[in-house]
């Protein structure tokens, strides 16, 4: 066990894309080791924190873990009893009380990195926000990510990361945990081309999405075999134009509804937790 606490440890699984479980001591009926509110996190492979140490710990850790191993998962309660009487399986606690402890998954949740911050990319950022992801904002213009400019993502649900990269925008990639899905969106067609390129290199992202025109991608395509070595196969991982086929539309809000009922439909269809999955 590490010198963590567990709301650090959840933070810490949070940002490796790892699951974890939220152990919490929610009622107390007699004596017990611990008071009621007492948390503890547990991982696949390690713990964080402590609801009171034996046998009602050792339950909750297995149970803990057993939720771990299902992705749809839901939060439980289980109700346990610290009596010399009560048959355990991890030895006895005979404190006389009874606990009852609620397990609640802490899941992975998605990634989306929108590279361009524009008219485009900040309507999407706004609807993206209302959502319980990791985003991550990358310009290389640092009068997109002002907090002034930024200050409508006030009120998100979403973790947000907002990142200026004057030189080399896809420097930022290795900063992206594995199975982020990648927007491509500058303002630059050089930049795009370079984030095509460098995207489709590592190969450890969810979906890939380019905005442009066709004129754009058939250009980039040959760039991308001749220059880049890609294959069909692997340039064909880039999607675009970006957002659902028949949703219509240029002005930047229709376009940003678009490309994020898209999203939500891919987080669906792959689970946040599995980030070999490319689409």
């Amino acid at each position: 066990m590490s010198e963590s606490t567990w709301l650090q440890a959840a933070a810490r699984l949070r940002e490796r894309r790892e699951p974890g479980v939220l152990v919490t001591l929610a009622t107390v009926r007699g004596h017990a080791p611990r008071r009621a509110g007492a948390k503890m996190v547990v991982a696949a492979d390690a713990t964080w924190g402590s609801i009171g140490g034996g046998n009602v710990e050792a339950v909750a850790v297995e149970r803990a873990r057993v939720l771990l191993e299902s992705p749809d998962a839901a939060a439980e309660m289980i109700t346990s009893e610290l009596s010399d009487k009560a048959p355990y399986q991890h030895g006895v606690q005979c404190c006389g009380g009874e606990v009852s402890i609620l397990l609640e998954p802490l899941p992975v949740v998605p990634t989306v990195a929108i590279f361009g911050v524009g008219h485009v990319g900040l309507e999407l950022a706004r609807i993206l926000a209302r959502h319980d992801l990791d985003l991550y904002l990358i310009d290389s213009r640092p009068e997109q990510l002002t907090a002034e400019r930024l200050s409508v993502l006030g009120d998100a649900v979403a973790a947000v990361h907002a990142h200026t990269v004057p030189v080399l925008p896809e420097i930022m990639l290795g900063e992206l945990p594995p199975g982020t899905h990648v927007l491509i969106m500058t303002h630059d067609h050089a930049e795009d081309a370079a984030l095509c390129d460098a995207v489709l290199r590592r190969g450890e992202f969810g979906s890939i999405g380019l905005i442009g025109s066709a004129a754009k991608w058939s250009r980039f395509q040959q760039r991308l075999a001749d220059e880049g070595g890609f294959s069909p196969e692997v340039i064909n991982r880039i999607k675009t134009p970006i957002g659902l086929a028949d949703l219509g539309g240029k002005d930047p809000a229709t376009i940003a509804v678009s490309v994020a009922a898209d999203l939500m439909r891919r987080f669906e269809r792959a689970p946040a937790a599995d980030p070999a999955h490319h689409s």
